[in-house]
């Protein structure tokens, strides 16, 4: 996985709330292993009926085309599990989604694919949307090590993550890294469990 510290760059708005996975990687997005996933991201959105851009949609105005960052409504990523839909907006460029929400799948997907979502209160979120929307330079950086967003207009907020997400988003570790960095507190476990509870142990030609 990618390791995530900081992040630089142009955030594009789009302040509706309950976008599910169905929005952001549409079924038609999954017939194939060849579907270029981050021209998929938002497709029914971005695109008409005859697969022409939409041009009013956020992600096909510049400067917002090539954004890293994503400032969304409430409950960003409900509806199926599809993992699909973090791998859209990674493949398209995104890093992290900041939003006063997430669903609660969703949520833990980005994470483990080195996706950064930012809780702020809706408010901020409102507030930092507008701006980009009329700012020159809609640039923004969310800087995980020092946990902050900092706003075009140079005003920082703060954000929480647990511990734990947070040192493996640092260090570029998925679940499976994170376990077999314990492997030598496995095996301790194991060694003395084996002398306390030999029957558990059978020894296999």
């Amino acid at each position: 996985m990618e390791k995530f510290t900081t992040v630089s760059g142009t955030a594009a708005p789009l302040l509706l709330s309950n976008i599910n996975t169905d929005a952001i990687s549409p079924m038609a997005a999954g017939r194939s292993a060849a579907t270029d996933l981050g021209a998929m991201l938002f497709a029914n959105w971005r695109y008409d009926a005859e697969g022409r851009e939409q041009p009013d949609f956020v992600l096909n105005r510049p400067p917002f085309r090539h954004s890293v960052i994503l400032v969304a409504g409430t409950n960003f990523g409900c509806g199926s599990s599809r993992e699909r839909a973090v791998w859209s907006l990674m493949r398209f460029g995104l890093r992290c989604i900041i939003a006063p929400s997430f669903g609660e799948i969703f949520h833990e997907n980005a994470l483990q694919n080195g996706l950064l979502p930012v809780a702020l209160p809706a408010a901020e979120c409102a507030a930092l949307g507008r701006m980009l929307e009329t700012t020159d330079r809609p640039t923004v950086t969310v800087d995980l090590e020092r946990r902050i967003v900092e706003r075009p207009d140079g005003r920082t907020i703060a954000f929480d993550i647990s511990p734990e997400r947070r040192m493996a988003l640092l260090q570029g570790l998925d679940e499976i890294d994170v376990i077999l960095g314990m492997l030598p507190d496995i095996r301790g476990y194991e060694t003395a469990d084996r002398i306390g509870r030999p029957w558990i142990y059978l020894d296999r030609l």
